[in-house]
């Protein structure tokens, strides 16, 4: 397709097609007992071998590898349940947001039914910056006067704290998930950490798969111990909490992530937990029907709101509290924060928007930098996200404080690694962490042109000569008569969807529009479209803006299934993208 026919619909994407042939799909379909489709979907996304494919259609948590094959596991463990039969106060470090608060529920929960006097600690985000500092370990000492610290979701190459701790004469163990920056690692009795292995299966956990790995080799060894406690603790019935911080963190649903949220599922959709129950009720959701996507985009959404506005502790207390009464209060505390967020990330983003316009030019392989003094620092980081969907770009967002320090969050695109990019300017900020897709970083303000220039170069280096429109990979090429529910019920099989298992994205070749495209809320575009001999309404969310196909128009389209939220049991087409047929 030239530029002239995706010009006419405003097609930015490039569409990557499916290489696997039909015959190789029509012999996994037979020797698994699956549509050719959905094998077409399976080869897509590399899944393939016979012990891949059982483990992936059947996630089991006898599936679970040991935990003490994540590197200092061993340590941690010996040096938690000394602390615990010694009667010592340990201090459960988090971060702050869903899958740190997620995180810290479940450890103080297992701790205190191992009889430890456990105290959970979250800093706040406004005051005490990104990741685990002196200063605010100083502060959580003084606070709680622990003889051990153990970190959640946090503290990889937190070198200074760790000397802090040392000097203070505190142990510290630290689990996380997060990659080790140009500091290195830091150097304290036990650090958890599955990047620091090259294990398939728990490389890719969240801080509360670590944190739930952890809470398996507590338990394992504390019953080893006949310790008080130990045979009453039921881990499964944490899962809750470890579906909720795995989804929230974005990290890809394979492997042991599949199968902590396709079990976390089942528990949350019966949960007895009197925070999840209310605030699933608060949001119009209902229990038995809850999906990743509810999870994602709906609840989780709302622990983040109030974490990155306010006070995390109030989301903390939420997830752990058994009063019902208390909960409908604080679902109404986070519910007002996730208003307010809305609002102010929507102003943000109009901004960010407004300003990048006046330079941004499509054919240029460089990064997004902007910054403002009036911007949210606890917001930057979404409105980040949504920069990078609109322009396909690494971002990077900075909120400029009064003590002349500027406090960012950094966003990328497949086609660069943003830790590794930011390493190379290490030089110029203060502080940083994270991973390939996102970071948080502190500039001095004197330093930030320095750290824009160096940074665009250094990602220009990379960029140059990229494909820089936003990818859109396409699981399958159906037949007309292939769209229907018999496809929709056999997708389910690969539930539950999310970050690198999204849902199919199916395509169909030459279909024609048969009504007016109609703008909804001037946001969406719905269309009419005959597939086959079938008439069917489509809905392109987000899509307002394109320029609009008219009656009689071919296209190529890419979609996904869904029921129809109004009748289950007729299915609904969500256009990805459309384009004149080829």
């Amino acid at each position: 397709m030239n530029a002239d026919a995706r010009a006419k619909f405003g097609h930015e994407r490039r569409w990557v097609l499916p290489t696997a042939t039909e015959a190789e799909a029509r012999r996994l379909a037979e020797a698994y007992g699956m549509s050719v489709p959905l094998a077409m979907v399976m080869l897509s996304r590399g899944i393939t071998g016979e012990a891949r494919i059982d483990k992936f259609l059947n996630p089991r948590l006898s599936a679970l590898s040991n935990p003490f094959l994540l590197p200092g596991m061993a340590k941690a463990v010996d040096i938690i349940l000394g602390h615990v039969a010694a009667g010592s106060t340990i201090l459960v470090y988090g971060d702050y947001d869903a899958d740190g608060v997620t995180a810290t529920a479940l450890l103080i929960q297992v701790l205190s039914r191992l009889h430890a006097v456990a105290v959970p600690f979250l800093p706040n985000r406004l005051e005490d910056g990104y990741g685990l500092t002196p200063e605010t370990l100083r502060r959580c000492v003084r606070q709680s006067h622990p003889q051990l610290v153990v970190t959640v979701d946090c503290g990889t190459s937190a070198c200074a704290a760790a000397e802090e701790a040392a000097r203070m004469g505190v142990d510290m163990v630290v689990t996380d998930h997060h990659l080790p920056t140009i500091d290195g690692l830091a150097d304290v009795p036990a650090l958890v950490n599955p990047k620091l292995a090259d294990d398939e299966d728990t490389l890719m956990l969240a801080g509360v798969g670590v944190a739930f790995k952890l809470c398996h080799a507590l338990v394992k060894v504390a019953r080893e111990r006949q310790m008080p406690g130990a045979d009453e603790v039921d881990l499964r019935s944490y899962l809750d909490l470890v579906a909720m911080g795995t989804v929230a963190d974005r990290v890809p649903l394979l492997n042991e992530n599949r199968i902590l949220v396709e079990h976390g599922l089942r528990h949350m959709n019966r949960t007895q937990s009197a925070g999840f129950q209310a605030m699933i009720r608060g949001v119009g959701l209902t229990l038995g029907e809850l999906d990743t996507f509810q999870v994602g985009y709906v609840l989780a959404p709302r622990i983040n709101a109030i974490c990155r506005l306010g006070d995390a502790n109030v989301a903390l207390e939420l997830v752990l509290t058994d009063d019902p009464v208390r909960a409908e209060t604080l679902v109404k505390e986070v519910s007002k924060a996730s208003f307010r967020r809305q609002g102010i990330e929507s102003q943000i983003y109009e901004e960010a928007v407004a300003e990048l316009e006046k330079t941004f030019r499509p054919e240029v392989p460089e990064p997004v930098v902007l910054s403002s003094r009036t911007w949210h620092a606890g917001v930057i980081g979404v409105v980040a996200s949504r920069i990078v969907a609109r322009y396909n770009r690494p971002a990077v967002l900075l909120t400029v404080g009064k003590n002349g320090v500027a406090q960012g969050s950094a966003r990328s695109i497949p086609d660069l690694d943003i830790l590794a990019h930011l390493t190379k300017c290490r030089g110029l900020m203060r502080h940083y962490g994270g991973h390939a897709m996102a970071a948080g970083i502190e500039v001095e303000e004197e330093n930030l042109p320095a750290f824009t220039e160096k940074f665009k170069a250094v990602c220009r280096e990379t960029l140059a000569g990229a494909d820089l429109r936003r990818r859109l990979l396409i699981d399958a090429i159906l037949r007309p008569e292939d769209v229907g529910m018999a496809l929709y019920h056999s997708q389910m099989r690969i539930q539950p969807y999310g970050h690198s298992n999204p849902f199919p994205v199916w395509m169909v070749r030459r279909v024609k529009v048969i009504a007016p495209p109609v703008a909804i809320r001037d946001r969406h575009l719905r269309m009419s479209l005959q597939i086959g001999t079938r008439t069917h309404d489509v809905m392109g969310f987000n899509m307002a803006y394109r320029a609009r196909p008219q009656m009689g128009d071919v296209l190529d389209i890419a979609f996904n299934m869904v029921p129809n939220r109004y009748n289950p049991d007729e299915l609904r087409l969500n256009l990805q993208d459309f384009r004149p047929a080829e």
